[in-house]
C-alpha cells in the first residue's frame, strides 16, 4: 500500500476512535506529524515492556498480533488489531514499560504519531471514553495465575466428623483424643457446623449445658464454607468475616473433604502476611494492638501488588478493622469488670459497615443494648465506648468523635429506643436529621455482640410503603452529584494542571448513595454498593444497563483510590480522598473524567424519572 498524503491520512484517522472526536484542524496536525512505515510478516513493531513508547501506532492496513501480559510472550498474542486499530498509548502516556509487543501478522502499514502530538487526542471527551474502554477490558486468550494459591494446598489429613446426636462429653473425649480442636457436625445433605474447643467451652462450662446433650446444640453459630479451587484468600476472607478459627472445604458435589484452621493459614506462605489478623485479635496489651494495627497499610499494600484483586484487598481490610476493634472492646472492658461485654451488640457505620474501607476511611459506630441500662449506667458505658475509640485512633484509624460514634449518647440507645427513632425518621425523613440518620444505620453491620440483637434495621424494610419517604430519600440521596466543579476542572485534569480531585465527595459518594437507596428501595439487607446495586438492577428507576455502568465505575475508582492512599502512605503523607492531579498519570486522569460523566447521566436520569413516574412505579421492572 503506497503512502497516504495528509488530506487522506486526515481523513482515515478521523474515520476511527479516538480521533473522530477531535476538531478537523487537530486530526490533520496529527496526520502532518506522522511517519508512515511498512513491515514484514513476523517482523517486530514494538516491544514496550522493554523500552517505553514514545510514538502512537495506527494500523493502516494488514494485521498485528499484540500481547499485553510479559509472562505471556510465549503464548498465543492476547488480541490482534486491523485497520484503524491503535497500540503503544499506554506506554506513552505512564512512561513506563507497561506493553504491549507488537509483531506485524501480514504485511502491515503503520502511521507513528509522536507522542507530545498525539496525546491531545486522549484530552478530548472521545479519547477519555476510549482510555476508560481500554482499562475496564482488556483481552486476553489466557486466564491469569493469582498470586495466592487455593484453598486445596491447606487441607492436609482426614476431618473429625461426629453424629449429630452424639453426646457432647464423647465428642470432646474424641477431640481430645485426635489432638483436634474441632469436630464436624453433618446437619443434612451438604450441611455442616462446627463443634469447636471455643464452642463447647461457651455451651457447656459457661452455659452449663449437659454432657449428654446433643453435638449439634453445641455448634459454632456461623460456619464458614469454601469449595475446592475457592482461592485461600477468598477462603480466609470468609473466616475473617465470621470471626471463625475455621472452615469447611466441601468439593462441588458438597461433599466433606477437610478442615483448614487459622492456624494452616498463618503458616501457608501463599497468605502468611495476614497472620496480623491473629496477631491483632490475641494483641495482649492495648500498646500491643496499637503497634501491630499499625502494620496494616503495608500488609494491604503486599496483597496488592501480591495479586490479589483490589475488591478484596478492601474487604480483608474492612475484617482487620472489626478485628482492631473487637480487641479494643476487649482489652477496654477488662479494665471495666462492673459493665458487662454481653449488654450491648456494637454497630460498625459506613464505608466499614458495608466492607469498603480504605486507608482514608472514618471508623463510625453505634451501639444497641439489648436491656435498659440507667442514665448512670449509660454514662458509664458511654465513657468506655470513648476508650474503644481512643484506641482504635491510636491504632492509626480514623475516628470522628463529634460524628457518628458510640461515644455520644445519640449513637448508643436501647432496642426498642433504636427502633422508635428509625419508625420516626421513616415517618418524617426531614425532621431530626432523620434522613441522615437513616442513611448512616442502614449501613450498620454487627461486628461485635449479639448479631441478631439490633433491630433498627428491620424497620427500613417497610421503607416501600412511605412513598413519600421514598421521594424524599432519593432527593437527599442525588443530592450530592458527580461533578468536575467546572470546565476548568476538566481541562486541569486532562492537562495535568496543578490542583486537587476528591474521589470520595464527587465521584464514590455519589455511587454509594444510589446503591443504598436502590437496596432500600427494593427491601434488600445486602451491605456492600456493588452487591446493593446489582440486587436492585433492572427497574425503572435502575435499569439494568445503568447499575452495571455503576458497578464497573465503582470498581475502578476504588482501585485507583487505595493504589493512590497506599502511594501516600509510603511516602510518608496520610493518606487522603483528596488526589493530587499533577501526581496522577494521564490514563488515570481520564478515567475519572469518564467515570464522573457515567455517574452524573445515571443521576440525571433518575432524576427525570422520579419528576413523572409516581415512587410506586419505581421499583416495577424497566419497560423494554
Amino acid at each position: 500500500m503506497a503512502s497516504m498524503d495528509v488530506a487522506d491520512l486526515t481523513a482515515f484517522l478521523a474515520g476511527h476512535p479516538p480521533f473522530d472526536g477531535l476538531a478537523r484542524e487537530d486530526v490533520e496536525r496529527l496526520a502532518t506529524a506522522a511517519e508512515q512505515a511498512a513491515y514484514a510478516p513476523g517482523e517486530l513493531i514494538l516491544d514496550a515492556f522493554r523500552d517505553p513508547s514514545v510514538e502512537l501506532f495506527v494500523v493502516l492496513a494488514g494485521q498485528v498480533d499484540l500481547w499485553n501480559d510479559a509472562d505471556g510472550l510465549a503464548s498465543d498474542p492476547d488480541e490482534s488489531l486491523f485497520a484503524g486499530g491503535i497500540f503503544g498509548f499506554s506506554a506513552m502516556l505512564t512512561e513506563r514499560s507497561v506493553g504491549p509487543r507488537a509483531v506485524a501478522a501480514t504485511t502491515v502499514d503503520i502511521a507513528r504519531i509522536p507522542g507530545d502530538v498525539a496525546a491531545s487526542a486522549f484530552a478530548s471527551r472521545r479519547g477519555a471514553q476510549f482510555l476508560a474502554d481500554s482499562m475496564f477490558s482488556v483481552p486476553r486468550t489466557r486466564p491469569v495465575t493469582p498470586a495466592y494459591g487455593s484453598i486445596d494446598e491447606l487441607v492436609h489429613g482426614e476431618p473429625l466428623v461426629v453424629a449429630l446426636d452424639q453426646p457432647v462429653v464423647e465428642v470432646a473425649r474424641r477431640m481430645t483424643e485426635a489432638d483436634c480442636s474441632y469436630a464436624v457436625v453433618r446437619r443434612g445433605d451438604g450441611d455442616y457446623a462446627l463443634v469447636t474447643d471455643a464452642s463447647l467451652r461457651a455451651r457447656v462450662v459457661a452455659d452449663g449445658l449437659a454432657g449428654s446433650t446433643p453435638a449439634g446444640e453445641a455448634c459454632e453459630a456461623r460456619t464458614p464454607l469454601a469449595t475446592l479451587g475457592d482461592s485461600a484468600a477468598e477462603a480466609l476472607i470468609r473466616m475473617l468475616e465470621a470471626d471463625a478459627d475455621h472452615i469447611v472445604v466441601v468439593d462441588r458435589e458438597r461433599h466433606l473433604r477437610g478442615v483448614v484452621s487459622t492456624r494452616e493459614f498463618t503458616l501457608s506462605p501463599t497468605t502468611a502476611d495476614v497472620s496480623l489478623h491473629e496477631q491483632l485479635r490475641h494483641a495482649p496489651s492495648v500498646e500491643d494492638l496499637v503497634e501491630r494495627a499499625h502494620r496494616i497499610p503495608f500488609l494491604l499494600g503486599d496483597l496488592l501488588s501480591r495479586g490479589l484483586a483490589s475488591g478484596k484487598v478492601i474487604a480483608v481490610n474492612s475484617t482487620i478493622i472489626d478485628a482492631v476493634i473487637r480487641r479494643a472492646i476487649e482489652l477496654t472492658f477488662a479494665a471495666h469488670p462492673d459493665l458487662s461485654m454481653d449488654a450491648f451488640t456494637w454497630m460498625s457505620l459506613g464505608s466499614n459497615g458495608r466492607r469498603e474501607a480504605v486507608l482514608s476511611s472514618d471508623v463510625d459506630s453505634a451501639v444497641a443494648f439489648a436491656g435498659s441500662p440507667t442514665e448512670e449506667e449509660m454514662a458509664a458505658y458511654i465513657t468506655a465506648f470513648g476508650e474503644v475509640h481512643a484506641i482504635v485512633a491510636r491504632a492509626g484509624l480514623t475516628t470522628d468523635g463529634h460524628g457518628a460514634s458510640a461515644s455520644r449518647r445519640a449513637f448508643a440507645r436501647t432496642n426498642e429506643e433504636w427502633r422508635a427513632a428509625a419508625q420516626s425518621w421513616l415517618a418524617s425523613p426531614a425532621d431530626h436529621q432523620g434522613a441522615i440518620m437513616t442513611s448512616l444505620l442502614v449501613d450498620g453491620r454487627p461486628i461485635f455482640g449479639d448479631p441478631g440483637l439490633p433491630a433498627v434495621a428491620s424497620v427500613f424494610t417497610e421503607l416501600r410503603d412511605h412513598p413519600g419517604t421514598m421521594r424524599l430519600l432519593l432527593v437527599d440521596s442525588l443530592a450530592r452529584r458527580a461533578r468536575l466543579r467546572s470546565s476548568r476542572d476538566l481541562r486541569d485534569l486532562l492537562m495535568r494542571r496543578p490542583g486537587l480531585f476528591d474521589i470520595k465527595s464527587y465521584a464514590l459518594l455519589p455511587i454509594v448513595n444510589i446503591g443504598r437507596w436502590a437496596a432500600l428501595s427494593v427491601g434488600s439487607p445486602v451491605l456492600p454498593t456493588v452487591e446493593r446495586l446489582d440486587v436492585a438492577a433492572g427497574s425503572a428507576m435502575l435499569p439494568e444497563g445503568n447499575a452495571q455502568t455503576l458497578i464497573e465505575v465503582f470498581e475502578v475508582l476504588q482501585r485507583l483510590r487505595l493504589r493512590y492512599q497506599l502511594m501516600q502512605h509510603q511516602n510518608g503523607v496520610r493518606p487522603s480522598d483528596e488526589l493530587i492531579v499533577e501526581q496522577m498519570s494521564p490514563i488515570d486522569r481520564s478515567i475519572i473524567v469518564q467515570a464522573v460523566r457515567e455517574i452524573a447521566a445515571v443521576q440525571k436520569r433518575m432524576t427525570n424519572v422520579s419528576s413523572y413516574l409516581p415512587a410506586e412505579e419505581w421499583t416495577l421492572p424497566e419497560r423494554s
